[in-house]
């Protein structure tokens, strides 16, 4: 894998196209220490996820997957595909060619997906006698439970516009323009304030499964706290005088 700083955006690119970008061990954990590391790191303001190749990620490696320790990864899987469920920075994919089994729970568990034109999609799991196990949850969240059921009964392919529909992509772009796409959108949201974006997804995270009444108290305080922070009255300020806002909370972040 590939890590590279594009002023506040991380791009994390998966760099084995020869292997269709499967995900072996080594990458698994070289995605989970690089993901949980820009979550603690204030100068992240979105991670680019993108691949090199002609396929997204073809899913797991079936070397590893065929050997007698195989279900002693199922951990660090674990800990990947439910990274969208712990980010405390929005994660933009950019995806081409195909992204199959665990590439596709990538995918569900990004905030903001742009595909190319013509790519492939799928729960094959069930082609190979296995079931969607750790990217289930993911993928529920993302379109929910009776379509996921669905694709993985039937491990169908399908294509940009039947992932449009069932909401796993956002935008689709032809090839050529995908990588100038997908950077344009990161590079926005990482403009964004880095307070109300970290408060933000923390809610996200922290309110999913509580009841109304303790999500809608949550939501009361944290909206209190941005309210009463000073990005959101540059924000206001900005709006009013028509200019780019600048986040008080970004200027505390730069290097001394």
């Amino acid at each position: 894998m590939k890590a590279v700083r594009e002023e506040r955006v991380l791009r994390l690119t998966l760099d084995n196209p020869s292997k269709r970008n499967a995900l072996h061990e080594s990458l698994c954990k070289d995605l989970v220490v690089a993901l949980e590391e820009a979550w603690r790191d204030d100068s992240v303001g979105c991670v680019l996820l993108d691949a090199e190749g002609e396929v997204f990620s073809a899913g797991m490696d079936l070397d590893e997957a065929t050997r007698p320790d195989a279900a002693d990864r199922t951990a660090l899987h674990e800990a990947l595909f439910t990274f969208g469920f712990h980010a405390t920075k929005p994660v933009v994919a950019a995806v081409r060619g195909a992204a199959l089994g665990g590439g596709l729970g990538l995918v569900a568990n990004a905030h903001v997906v742009v595909a190319a034109h013509g790519t492939k999609f799928g729960l094959t799991e069930l082609r190979l006698g296995m079931w969607p196990f750790v990217i289930w949850r993911a993928m529920v969240h993302a379109i929910g439970e009776r379509r996921t059921v669905e694709l993985a009964v039937t491990a169908r392919i399908f294509g940009t516009p039947d992932a449009l529909q069932l909401g796993l992509v956002h935008e689709v772009a032809p090839p050529i323009e995908l990588d100038d796409r997908a950077t344009a959108i990161a590079q926005a949201v990482a403009a964004s304030s880095p307070h109300a974006m970290r408060i933000g997804l923390e809610y996200l995270r922290d309110a999913r499964g509580l009841p109304l009444d303790g999500s809608g108290q949550m939501a009361r305080d944290l909206r209190a706290k941005v309210f009463s922070g000073a990005d959101f009255q540059e924000g206001v300020a900005a709006f009013r005088e028509k200019r780019k806002p600048k986040w008080p909370s970004l200027a505390r972040q730069a290097p001394s």
